[in-house]
């Protein structure tokens, strides 16, 4: 990687792939690159200085890329293998590596902080880096949201050789990295289009397990059910929320809203933590972040005063909006694991309203795998408004809609809705709690949903 001067990323505008551009960027290389949609975070990256085109002919691609020998191209897997810039570079034997690649050498000339799981891993990822970052101990971090504190997804720290990266199973991406500790949240099953079966995925944690070097460690849920294939000398801890383990969290209350508990280290404590976004399931994610964090030497009072200052993650949990008539949230959750956290969490803030989800599905493959488990979690609702799937990188399945995941859905007030009609079947309604679920582009209908509700309020 170190004879490159010149990066060229095929799908600039993922979560993942724009921090390693930024990264790249800062470093003072030239960086360039494709995505097929505009969004924000494209918009950003042309705003630093990246040049990002949405036109895939090859005569898009920058002269100064087009030197096999000074550029290196990066792939995300949604790129398909008939891209006619891609079929370029393979034709013209540039060297190409999907970023998982790419962040396992950063992991190898660092000490890689790796946060696997099903879901929880963004999150745990984000609470790990912004402890390490405000304390004296400091860290980079690649990671797969935007850091409400830092507003970005790239931390970057001239002071420290902790490298903190979200550990994708999607592809078995995290196979390529070399950690130096890690965390499994959960291993609940997912890509079942790459996996195939439950058991072939259990072993890709467990494989992961295996890379972890010697003088490291694992922090694994406490109940998940993996054999760890450690090296010798890795050492192996639990943690939980409230079930005990090496790690875990003990008289867990609410206080004027806020969330406090008390922190359990193998051979100490901190009593009344205050987490700084006051939902439950973060107190989970937050007793791994904090694990990792005091391993590595950060001190409990700066444990104590990251916590409380956390203020989350783009799209995880967000209050948008807040009125006397209405609350608005929206969440990234798309796996039913993550639905039915997200929602218990909601309903654990708001236990006397109305709350009224719309949820779109992600890839046909999920909601064909998944259809009763997202039946069941959409259940926990009191109003359900299901759209359309979003395919992101797959082609329809014959016979897999959204009507598959509905008409299990235990709810007298449910709905399919077209994207193009949800503005006018929300105005329509009397919402108390509304919360939009996805990882598709829902994103777009947030402001449109924002301001129509504060036009209503007025």
């Amino acid at each position: 990687m170190n004879k490159f001067t010149k990066y060229y990323f095929l799908g600039i505008g993922g979560i993942g792939m724009s921090a390693l551009a930024r990264y790249f960027h800062v470093k003072g290389f030239q960086v360039a690159g494709y995505d097929r949609t505009e969004t924000k975070l494209t918009t950003d990256l042309v705003t630093e200085g990246i040049r990002v085109s949405f036109n895939e002919d090859v005569e898009e691609i920058p002269f100064v890329f087009t030197k096999p020998e000074s550029t290196l191209v990066i792939l995300t897997p949604a790129v398909p293998d008939n891209h006619p810039q891609l079929k370029y570079f393979r034709d013209n034997n540039f060297t190409i590596q999907k970023r998982a690649q790419v962040l396992g050498n950063i992991t190898r000339q660092s000490k890689g902080i790796c946060i696997a799981g099903t879901h929880g891993k963004t999150t745990t990822s984000t609470i790990t880096a912004h402890l390490l970052y405000q304390s004296q101990v400091s860290c980079n971090a690649f990671l797969g949201g935007i850091a409400n504190n830092y507003n970005t997804n790239l931390l970057l720290s001239t002071e420290s050789n902790l490298v903190v990266i979200e550990a994708d199973e999607y592809d078995r991406s995290f196979h390529q990295l070399s950690p130096y500790m890690a965390v499994i949240t959960s291993v609940d099953p997912d890509h079942l289009d790459i996996y195939k079966t439950e058991k072939a995925f259990l072993e890709s944690f467990e494989h992961f397990t295996s890379l972890i070097r010697p003088g490291g460690a694992l922090i694994m849920r406490k109940g998940i059910e993996i054999v760890p294939q450690l090296q010798k000398g890795v050492k192996l801890y639990t943690y939980s929320m409230d079930e005990g383990g090496d790690f875990c969290a003990e008289n867990i209350r609410t206080l004027k809203g806020e969330i406090h508990f008390d922190f359990v280290t193998p051979n100490d404590r901190i009593n009344d933590v205050r987490l700084g976004v006051p939902v439950l399931i973060n107190v989970e994610n937050s007793v791994a972040a904090m694990a990792l964090a005091w391993l590595n030497g950060v001190s409990m009072e700066e444990l104590r005063t990251g916590i409380s200052s956390y203020s989350g993650i783009y799209r995880r949990f967000n209050l948008v909006y807040k009125s006397d008539k209405v609350v608005f949230m929206d969440d990234y959750a798309h796996h039913p694991s993550e639905l039915k956290a997200s929602i218990s969490s909601i309903r654990n803030l708001y236990p006397d309203r109305k709350i009224t989800g719309i949820f779109q599905p992600h890839l046909y493959s999920r909601t064909r795998d998944f259809a009763p488990a997202f039946a069941e979690a959409l259940s926990q609702l009191d109003e359900l408004i299901l759209l359309d799937i979003y395919p992101a990188r797959e082609q329809p399945i014959k016979g897999v809609d959204s009507e598959l995941i509905l008409r299990d859905v235990k709810l007298e007030n449910k709905t399919l809705c077209s994207k193009e009609n949800l503005l006018p079947l929300l105005k329509e309604k009397q919402l108390d709690v509304l919360v939009t679920f996805g990882a598709g582009d829902i994103d777009k209908l947030v402001p449109l949903i924002k301001d129509q509700l504060k036009k209503n309020s007025n």
